[in-house]
């Protein structure tokens, strides 16, 4: 069997040609077009924490798909509203906390990392370890996710007493941000009494 050439200056075989060339180059610009908008929501809705995702997974696909995960998981759970009742007790124990820090910074902030604990799982989210408790809030609260892992870094250094007190103070204030957040507290931040 020969392959006749002639065939190919044929005007029709030409046209086809070029019109599965064109669907072809189209489909490829759809598909990028569709990652891009992936990409871009995935920014807005992740902020820096799209950034340290990246930095952990190392290849963008697989961060994404990190992210898809960690909004796949969120929607699983069962993150619900806060009681009046809870949210005046944990606005109580807040308040409780924060004076303590004046004379206990330390134990202050470790009792903050707890409260912070017990209010994510009054909510709803899994009890986990710091890193999925982390990835859980990024979905729904990932500007406080940063300081939230600051906070919780320097409460762990801080029972090696190796945190300074202005470190200390830094993390309250993060811990304070979530757990106001976490209660939909919806004062301004200047407008609330901080620890000094």
């Amino acid at each position: 069997m020969t392959f006749d050439w002639s065939t190919l200056s044929n005007p029709t075989v030409i046209i086809a040609g070029a019109v599965a060339l064109i669907l072809i180059i189209a489909a490829i610009a759809i598909a990028v077009h569709q990652r891009r908008k992936r990409t871009e929501q995935l920014r807005s809705r992740f902020g820096p924490e799209y950034d340290v995702v990246l930095r952990n997974e190392r290849r963008q696909r697989e961060a994404e798909a990190a992210l898809v995960a960690r909004l796949k998981r969120h929607h699983l759970l069962k993150i619900r509203e806060l009681t009046p009742s809870e949210r005046a007790r944990y606005i109580a124990q807040w308040e409780t906390v924060q004076s303590r820090f004046v004379d206990q910074p330390r134990a202050a902030v470790a009792e903050a990392d707890e409260l912070v604990d017990s209010l994510l799982q009054t909510r709803g989210y899994p009890v986990a370890g710091f890193d999925q408790r982390a990835a859980d809030i990024s979905v729904d609260h990932s500007h406080l996710v940063g300081p939230y892992r600051s906070a919780y870094e320097v409460t762990r250094r801080a029972a090696k007493n190796e945190a300074t007190t202005e470190e200390l103070r830094t993390a309250i204030i993060h811990y304070r941000a979530l757990f106001d957040e976490l209660l939909q507290i919806t004062t301004p931040a200047e407008q609330r009494r901080i620890v000094a």
